[in-house]
């Protein structure tokens, strides 16, 4: 690797003040030579607490799912056929079956699914499938009406988003929608934190030089994404870049169509320096006021009622 050369200062705003990130020049091998973390929820995991210590900062997953995801899926749901990627062991999908008539599971983990398959037993409408991490062959052609992944495919690379992003362009039905939570890191790849080792990183974390990358990769950005949904037939209408337990809009979310779908519309893009924030305040309403239904679909009609 080349010896990077010190640009001028970068400077971000951010929630209570400004945030200076020293900025490197590198080349294309450089920057491609960066590695994130492996995923918090790799193999070595013990899932203890089934993935709702992740839900900490809002104050438990019901209050996160009523605070902060229904808001931001409510239009796309209830319907007829949801896919959930990457579920772990079914924090989300608690609350998303009760919003379709049928459902899918894609996870590269076979103890992801064979936990689902346990916690959700009496769910007939569920399917439960193990995949490689890249390929949806056992969907059919044009038949989800929602995608929904959050807080896991933030740990996947490239080559993992774009062969999903392909999938989603061939199983989406005409007017279907796609919700996919991924990271932003790599638009901070010149930044001086993100070029030196793990090692020197964790200590500058601990010393509050540098902010943790939350095992993000580094080969994702909310730019990537559009071309990759641009390139297979899919159109982002909305990008929002948030912060994640930091300053640093290290993650996106992005919601996108097919481009003959009703729903096609200009991008919007939100860059949130405040999620976590929001995060905060749900959590603090939450010990003082109950989630409705515990916040799960059913508050909303059941389409199987239709």
């Amino acid at each position: 690797m080349a010896v990077p050369e010190l640009a001028p200062l970068q400077v971000l705003p951010s929630r209570g003040g400004w945030f200076i990130n020293f900025v490197l020049v590198l080349d294309e091998n450089d920057a491609a030579s960066m590695k994130a973390a492996p995923s918090p929820a790799g193999a070595g995991y013990d899932w203890k607490d089934e993935g709702e210590e992740w839900s900490a900062p809002w104050g438990c997953s019901a209050s996160q799912w009523a605070g902060t995801l229904l808001p931001r899926i409510h239009e796309w749901v209830p319907t007829k056929t949801i896919l959930e990627l990457a579920p772990g062991f079914g924090r989300w999908t608690h609350y998303l079956e009760g919003l379709c008539l049928q459902m899918h599971l894609v996870d590269f983990q076979e103890r992801c699914i064979a936990a689902c398959r346990r916690r959700f037993a009496e769910k007939t409408h569920l399917h439960y499938h193990h995949n490689d991490g890249e390929s949806l062959a056992m969907i059919a052609d044009g038949s989800i009406d929602f995608l929904f992944s959050f807080d896991s495919l933030v740990h996947a690379p490239r080559v993992a988003i774009e062969s999903y992003v392909r999938e989603c362009g061939r199983i989406l039905r005409k007017d279907g929608v796609g919700f996919i939570h991924h990271s932003n890191l790599g638009a901070y790849a010149r930044s001086f934190d993100e070029i030196v080792s793990a090692g020197a990183r964790r200590l500058w974390t601990k010393m509050g030089l540098a902010e943790s990358n939350h095992s993000r990769v580094a080969d994702m950005t909310a730019e990537l994404f559009r071309e990759l949904c641009a390139t297979h037939g899919l159109q982002c209408i909305r990008q929002e870049r948030i912060n994640w337990r930091g300053r640093r809009l290290l993650d996106c979310i992005s919601t996108f169509v097919r481009t003959d779908s009703k729903h096609a519309a200009p991008l919007r893009v939100w860059d949130n320096y405040e999620f976590m924030r929001e995060a905060e305040i749900i959590r603090q309403r939450s010990q003082i006021y109950p989630t409705p239904l515990g916040g799960r679909g059913d508050a909303l009609s059941d389409p199987r009622r239709a």
